[in-house]
């Protein structure tokens, strides 16, 4: 009996030091799989690719491209750029050439869709005439998909469309300096004191204050593209009625020149969009429009009877302030405006560099009018309709729908 219990009493811890095995092996196993498995590498996150560049990219003939969504009958059209009425010639070859992106497809705008993404909304543009031969194009391409569009010049608009069907309004908003200024004469006799030994009439700019035109509409629209530059020059304003600056209702000391004038505008303005014009409407600045002067500028027989566009090798001796052509300006405008809305919301709608190629798309002497060669020269800063500006549209339309996909 003694020797039973004794194989019993060893038998139990046999079968204890088994289980205890069996228990650490399990737990060593474990950690060994829970080891290897965080010294496993880890899948890198996806990298979200870098947004279409629309900017850049080239000009491609397509002789197939579908027409122009309007012809010379839309209502919303401007005389001197209706280049279809006004028999400019190559209007098929100008409106043949596609936009094509290095880097990413661009297509036409869907005049319907884009409504529909916008009903019950609004869209401004405030600027100078480069800016209304933007949205005479939009005009006329959204009219496709609304028949029924009727003129709007409400709230100090120069030029505007109403489509009732989608209740969506597109207008322009004249403001070529952006802030307030007006022709002032000086009274005989007083003295020049301020404003740079000006006599005669000269044009008070407010560089603290928009002009009346936009200032108190901008919560109206749900979407404002901004433009300033092409009036920036002495071309406009000669020495003989010069531009003298303002601030706070006084003469700026010491007196800007026109360049110095054109910064300190635009900083007041972008401070005043920045400040004033809700959070939620989405900003655009475009930037310059390329004039395409051959042989002069504007007032001295300068002309843009080309047939084809630029080359690119071509657009720096056209373009490049270095250069010191007649075209110069725009580049330089440009960079002033990049500098200032760095460190801003309004999204740059960069048109210039695709613009520059073509030199073939103005109206030229087709204007519209017997005289008006000989009375303003040859138009070789705005753009025939249908044109250029339908492919800004379409690069419009494709940022403004996407930013609506991310609210």
């Amino acid at each position: 009996m003694e020797l039973g219990s004794r194989r019993t009493h060893t038998t139990m811890p046999s079968k204890l030091r088994s289980s205890r095995l069996l228990l650490i092996s399990l737990l060593l196993l474990f950690v060994y799989s829970t080891i290897l498995l965080l010294r496993r590498p880890t899948p890198p996150n996806p990298v979200s690719p870098p947004p279409c560049d629309l900017f850049s990219g080239r000009w491609v003939l397509h002789p197939e491209t579908p027409k122009p969504l309007y012809d010379e009958t839309c209502p919303f059209h401007r005389n001197a750029w209706n280049c279809l009425r006004n028999k400019r010639e190559n209007m098929d070859t100008i409106n043949s050439w596609r936009w094509a992106p290095d880097s990413c497809g661009l297509s036409r705008i869907d005049p319907t869709r884009f409504l529909e993404t916008m009903r019950d909304r609004n869209v401004g543009f405030v600027g100078d005439s480069l800016n209304e031969n933007f949205v005479v194009s939009l005009l006329c391409v959204l009219r496709a998909a609304d028949p029924s569009a009727v003129k709007w010049k409400k709230k100090k608009a120069w030029r505007g469309g109403y489509f009732p069907k989608f209740n969506v309004t597109v207008a322009y908003h004249r403001s070529v300096l952006l802030a307030k200024y007006k022709s002032q004469p000086r009274p005989s006799g007083e003295e020049a004191d301020g404003d740079g030994g000006v006599k005669g009439t000269y044009y008070r700019v407010d560089v603290d204050v928009p002009a009346d035109e936009w200032i108190n509409v901008t919560s109206f629209y749900d979407v404002l593209v901004f433009n300033s530059g092409h009036w920036w020059g002495y071309d406009k304003f000669p020495k003989e009625t010069p531009l003298v600056f303002y601030r706070k209702g006084k003469p700026i000391h010491p007196p800007l020149d026109i360049m110095q004038g054109f910064e300190v505008v635009l900083q007041h303005m972008v401070s005043y969009i920045q400040r004033q014009v809700p959070a939620k409407t989405l900003k655009f600045w475009r930037l310059q429009s390329p004039r395409h002067f051959y042989g002069g500028d504007w007032n001295q027989n300068g002309s843009c009877l080309l047939d084809k566009p630029l080359a690119q090798d071509q657009l720096d001796l056209w373009f490049d302030p270095r250069n010191n052509g007649v075209n110069k300006e725009a580049r330089r405008i440009n960079q002033i405006i990049k500098n200032e809305l760095q460190t801003t919301e309004i999204k740059l709608l960069d048109l210039t560099h695709l613009s520059e190629y073509r030199a073939d798309a103005h109206p030229a002497i087709w204007l519209g009018k017997q005289d008006a060669v000989a009375i303003w020269g040859q138009d070789c800063m705005h753009w025939c309709l249908p044109g250029v500006p339908d492919t800004w549209v379409d690069i419009l339309a494709e940022l403004i729908l996407s930013n609506s996909k991310t609210e």
